[in-house]
């Protein structure tokens, strides 16, 4: 049981599996996050960072152009997995029991989050912790236009690796002395993540106590 508990934290340590892992496991758990339900728990944003930082520092054996488009690829790749397993599955997914790795309230977020945001919520969605995994999938629960998803993938992969990895990597190369700070950096990273999912959850808490109120008072 120690050994598990142990195996699974070192899957959510970003560096401990860049160190261990390198290019390969970071393409591999983007793909899983970005596209399988249960890939949720990963590490996103920060993984990126730290990833575009590492190839900077030469932490990993591989170069930024490499790294880059490895990653792009494996987002894209992600969504469009995510994508055909909404489009196959359909309904049914509402259905499902909830499981260590499959969580029914992930699904019904992802829904609201696509409901307020159309399609462009593939787009914000990569910059939001679970949104990011299950949004693909309820595109393809809804069947949205294939065109308009592929438009929508692309584009929100450009500016998720784009956005992470390159700053990740402009401030390794600048400021190489930043790796001495990458503990605060995840923090802020993880805080920055979540905030849009806590605000959602306070309002949504608000509005339930507000309702409950009326209610009461009638």
């Amino acid at each position: 049981m120690q050994e598990y508990l142990l195996s699974f934290q070192q899957l959510l340590d970003a560096e401990y599996l860049l160190s261990h892992g390198g290019f390969y496991i970071v393409c591999l758990i983007v793909f899983a996050e970005t596209g399988l339900f249960f890939g949720f728990f990963l590490p996103g944003d920060y993984l990126l960072f730290l990833a575009g930082l590492f190839c900077a520092l030469n932490k990993i054996d591989v170069d930024i152009v490499t790294l880059y488009f490895g990653i792009l690829g494996a987002g894209i790749l992600g969504n469009f997995t995510g994508y055909w397993f909404g489009h196959r599955t359909g309904p049914m997914l509402f259905k499902r029991k909830d499981s260590f790795l499959f969580k029914r309230k992930y699904v019904i977020m992802a829904e609201e989050f696509f409901q307020k945001y159309g399609g462009t919520a593939l787009i914000i969605g990569r910059f939001v912790p679970i949104i990011r995994t299950f949004a693909p999938i309820f595109a393809g629960v809804v069947q949205l236009n294939f065109k308009k998803f592929v438009i929508y993938n692309v584009l929100g992969a450009l500016l998720w690796v784009s956005l992470l990895t390159l700053t990740g990597y402009y401030l390794g190369i600048e400021f190489p002395s930043i790796i001495n700070y990458v503990e605060y950096i995840i923090v802020g990273l993880i805080a920055i993540a979540f905030l849009p999912i806590a605000i959602a959850l306070l309002k949504k808490w608000l509005k339930n106590r507000k309702t409950k109120d009326e209610i009461n008072k009638q």
